[in-house]
């Protein structure tokens, strides 16, 4: 969860370039060399590699470090989780850049969302010990730290035993499965792949935000444009 929030709070302070990357396509799009959707997968694309590399090395030296199960899977799904998130985050930012142009209020907006998706995460407090209006519905459900805490659950506990704590003296064990129902509360209908899956429709969708976004406010220009050569 720690680096999670870590690498997602530090997208906050490249929003003053995604206002700048706003303001050269719009120039850009008035001489007429790409359009709406160029733009979005042009950045999507561009971003990937270095989001990647983001998520790989602090992955790699906090995950063997730390000493979580030691096996190349789970290790690959660790990165593919946080390079995920920090995609999300980035396309987060830029919906914010496209709505908000002014570098401070966007900060103050891009913290407080994040903010509200970290505590609404599971993680400092319990799905169940939520608070039911707003809190847990709709934000619990909302929060992408949800799928992704709940995620690295199931890749670190999955498989695992460990000595019971109700019978001190005794060979009893309980397995991983039970922690995460039972002690963490982790919703354990599906596997963590679809957590991953859902992390990355969130991506998509927040991306087609951006798209409709930034095309509905380029028609809008073109028309008082359009309404201001028609008055002179």
């Amino acid at each position: 969860m720690y680096t999670t929030a870590l690498l997602t709070f530090m997208a906050i302070g490249g929003f003053p370039s995604f206002v700048e990357d706003i303001k050269v396509f719009r120039r850009e799009r008035l001489s007429g060399h790409y359009g709406v959707a160029e733009f979005v997968i042009s950045n999507t694309l561009s971003a990937t590699p270095y989001l990647a590399i983001i998520a790989v090395i602090p992955g790699a030296m906090l995950y063997y470090l730390t000493g979580l199960t030691k096996s190349v899977d789970h290790f690959t799904y660790f990165v593919i989780t946080l390079c995920m998130c920090c995609m999300l985050v980035e396309s987060m930012m830029m919906i914010i850049s496209a709505i908000v142009p002014d570098f401070l209020m966007g900060i103050i907006i891009g913290a407080g969302f994040q903010g509200v998706m970290m505590l609404n995460g599971g993680f400092f407090r319990l799905p169940n010990e939520l608070p039911k209006p707003i809190w847990k519905y709709p934000c619990y459900y909302i929060s992408f730290h949800k799928y992704a805490v709940q995620g690295f659950y199931k890749n670190e506990f999955m498989g695992l035993s460990f000595p019971s704590d109700q019978l001190v003296e005794s060979n009893v064990t309980i397995s991983g499965f039970q922690v995460l129902k039972d002690k963490l509360q982790v919703e354990m209908g599906y596997s963590k792949w679809v957590n991953l899956a859902i992390l990355c429709g969130m991506m998509v969708l927040y991306r087609m935000i951006f798209f409709a976004i930034v095309k509905i406010t380029e028609e809008m220009r073109q028309k008082s444009r359009g309404k201001r050569g028609c008055l002179r």
